[in-house]
């Protein structure tokens, strides 16, 4: 599947020049991890999910999330909560604090108990009639897009998601971004690309899909099954920003470039670690980039033992940096391995029972 460079399109008024969406991931894209990402050919960017009592009420955490940012790149504002008004209030308020914000993304799909107990996330699916007025409410009280991100339903046994597309569509959602485990799967298990082939031609408005894409094979393969004019990338690019490029490269010429150097993989962790650490403060930063930097020689043979290193001994940039140029030293010129592709395998749970 291929597209050409003309071929945009739209969430609501929104022009994107691209197919890959950055996609949320609490704790991890904060304004200096999307900062980082958008280079490698992100067409727009979700923040962090935040709370609509934080937005309303002012805490720090929440001015962190969206208050710091003015994007060169379409950067939208995911939220979470559970009634209608308050969210509505929120996106309202989010607005008016930073104009920059290119649309507003609904949360109707994390799984985290935390979230669930609040009444919020995933289980919002159990009322798609609410889920419906939720979109409604807040398409009033803003004038950018409007999207909603959601899962299969709550568990195998109430798979709903047809009938939570058709309440916040027709309510005005600019666009569904759909994950395509139940709520009950968590991150488990292969992702059900069988229940939603064909969604997006099945759709008034763009289906972003979102779930196992690991590699460019993984993005192609979820856009051919779904009919999907969007891929979500969030687990897959922590530590692997070059596979975004080979996505848009795909999806615009039809090649993917090769996989990069461990050299690169060094040179990017370290702007990662900059951009981080000028955003959050050495400790919390650093912090970070022990989950992080693995990640950047994952697909190294031979950086086993320097994973363990990096996890556990990045308490410093200086630090992490030693570590990473005796890695480059001993390999630099290796070029990291793809994963095998993940979407659309026989081997992984296929069959929701």
């Amino acid at each position: 599947m291929t597209f050409s460079l003309q071929d945009m399109w739209r969430i609501g008024d929104l022009e994107l020049d691209g197919r890959v969406i950055l996609g949320p991931m609490s704790g991890f894209t904060s304004r200096g991890y999307r900062d980082f990402m958008a280079p490698f050919g992100v067409a727009a960017s979700v923040t962090e999910m935040t709370s609509d009592m934080g937005i309303i009420y002012g805490t720090g955490r929440t001015e962190n999330g969206f208050v710091s940012f003015e994007s060169d790149h379409p950067t939208g504002l995911q939220i979470f909560g559970h009634d209608p008004e308050s969210l509505a209030k929120a996106s309202a308020r989010a607005l008016e604090i930073n104009p920059s914000i290119a649309f507003i993304d609904i949360n109707m799909g994390c799984p985290v108990p935390k979230i669930s107990r609040s009444g919020a996330g995933s289980v919002l699916m159990k009322d798609p009639k609410h889920c419906g007025e939720i979109v409604r409410r807040v398409k009033a009280a803003v004038d950018t897009p409007v999207t909603v991100k959601m899962r299969l339903g709550w568990t195998g046994s109430t798979v709903n998601f047809r009938e939570v597309i058709e309440e916040t569509v027709s309510a005005g959602a600019d666009a569904v971004t759909i994950h395509p485990r139940t709520r009950d799967q968590r991150y488990a298990g292969y992702p059900h690309y069988d229940l939603v082939e064909g969604l997006g031609k099945e759709m008034s408005v763009p289906l972003i899909i979102s779930g196992n894409i690991y590699s460019a094979e993984d993005a192609r393969r979820a856009a051919e099954i779904t009919g999907a004019e969007g891929i979500m990338v969030a687990r897959g690019g922590v530590g692997n920003p070059f596979l975004i490029t080979q996505i848009d490269s795909l999806f615009r010429n039809g090649t993917v470039p090769e996989c990069p150097t461990v050299s690169q993989q060094v040179h990017w962790c370290l702007q990662l670690a900059d951009l981080l650490i000028e955003e959050k403060g050495i400790e919390d930063a650093m912090a970070k980039m022990r989950s992080m930097a693995p990640k950047f020689v994952a697909g190294c043979d031979g950086c086993r033992e320097y994973r363990y290193l990096l996890a556990t001994e990045s308490f410093s940039r200086d630090a992490m940096m030693d570590l990473l140029m005796e890695i480059e030293n001993r390999m630099g010129d290796v070029r990291i391995r793809s994963p095998p592709p993940s979407v659309g395998r026989s081997d992984g749970i296929h069959v929701i029972d």
